[in-house]
């Protein structure tokens, strides 16, 4: 069963749920995945992992760059997996494009031989990070178009803005 817990962010309420002591999703109030958690059965309760990313959350928000990661369980396909690990290692204050990151995984599987010369779209990449389950901290933010096009973001373009300015005014450096 899920365990759900909300955290007040300057951009709205947000969303934590966890199975157990790993965290398995966070999104803003008025994304689909709350109206999706209403026919899923949940208990409100505050667990240790609710916590830690509280406290994840108000470091970032406060403009410091977090140096811990709550405990994930990111529950998704094998390719869904391989994008969100991606997402990952995207530096804070920086970008990559939904091509970008479909040509890393081409030569990443190259390189193991799952899939010599098959391509990766970047609409299937798209599809990927629009189902990440657990926004900010899986920067799904971080991606956008070719050209430097801001695109997609389930929470909204005004969100996917002020979280890059955000990071953009605070150096990891």
């Amino acid at each position: 069963m899920q365990s759900i817990w909300h955290f007040d962010s300057p951009l709205g309420r947000m969303w934590m749920s966890a199975e157990g002591p790993a965290l398995t999703g966070l999104w803003f109030d008025d994304q689909a995945r709350s109206v999706a958690l209403a026919g899923e059965e949940h208990v409100v309760r505050w667990l240790p992992v609710f916590e830690e990313t509280a406290h994840w959350l108000e470091c970032y928000f406060g403009g410091q760059i977090p140096d811990f990661t709550p405990p994930l369980a990111l529950h998704g396909t094998p390719f869904r997996q391989a994008v969100w690990e991606i997402l990952r290692e995207i530096p804070y204050g920086a970008t990559m494009t939904y091509g970008g990151i479909a040509a890393r995984l081409a030569q990443e599987r190259a390189a193991d031989g799952s899939a010599t010369g098959k391509s990766v779209s970047a609409q299937a990449v798209g599809g990927a990070v629009g189902h990440n389950p657990i926004a900010l901290i899986v920067p799904c933010h971080r991606v956008i178009g070719a050209g430097g096009k801001l695109t997609g973001y389930a929470a909204g373009l005004d969100r996917k803005t002020w979280l890059l300015q955000l990071e953009r005014t605070v150096s990891p450096f």
